[in-house]
């Protein structure tokens, strides 16, 4: 059997550079992955990580929103591109638009996108400014299965960075996004194996519900 038609397929949405998107095209390429990125479509035409993702041989589209169209349009475009590379799962990386109810329904327990914070904390935008305002001794990022409440998706697992005194924004996001681009694929591949899945409202794994999403630093063997 070929070794990478038996792999899932995987979309990945971007809006901006991708470097979750690169970590992701990274893992893709051991040879044990479990998953192949079939495209990479974006938001915006000028995303540098549509550059990036041609560069690494992979098929990158830029689906901007029209000035007449309303989101509901948008997003049936939008899955309807998805929808041609037939794939196992929907990877938001850096993808900025807040998807519709109608647009999660299409792929149900099949998108998944990681955020900047220790979901429940701080979701939406500024997470880092918020952690540092608020004197939080630790931050980090969570991935999620996408619902149509943002950022509110069953949690699956979570990466954790110590804060510093003297941590800015830019220093803090650039140890929580290294955090992120290990947690990212490792998330992917549960998926992409069978490991991973969503189901009443729950993330489950190796068929046991997660009650809580999984802690990087403390996996055991068995799920690294």
């Amino acid at each position: 059997m070929n070794e990478t038609k038996a792999r899932q397929s995987v979309v990945i949405l971007i809006s901006g550079r991708g470097s979750n998107m690169a970590a992701l095209i990274e893992g893709s390429r051991r040879a044990a992955s479990p998953y192949a990125i079939a495209a990479v479509l974006s938001d915006r035409a000028a995303a540098p990580g549509l550059a990036a993702a041609r560069e690494s041989g992979i098929a990158a589209t830029a689906l901007t929103v029209r000035k007449d169209a309303d989101r509901a349009a948008y997003d049936r475009e939008l899955a309807a591109a998805i929808s041609e590379h037939q794939p196992a799962l929907v990877v938001l990386a850096g993808f900025m638009r807040i998807l519709s109810a109608q647009f999660v329904d299409i792929f149900p327990g099949r998108i998944l996108n990681i955020h900047p914070a220790l979901l429940p904390k701080y979701p939406g935008l500024h997470t880092h400014r918020r952690a540092l305002e608020a004197k939080d001794s630790e931050h980090g990022a969570t991935v999620h299965f996408v619902t149509a409440e943002l950022d509110a998706g069953p949690a699956i697992i979570q990466g954790r960075v110590g804060v510093a005194p003297n941590d800015t924004e830019t220093t803090l996001a650039a140890r929580v996004q290294a955090l992120e681009h290990q947690i990212y694929p490792l998330a992917v591949q549960w998926f992409c194996e069978g490991r991973l899945h969503c189901a009443d409202g729950q993330a489950w794994l190796d068929g046991r519900p997660l009650r809580e999403a999984v802690q990087y630093a403390a996996l055991p063997p068995a799920l690294s």
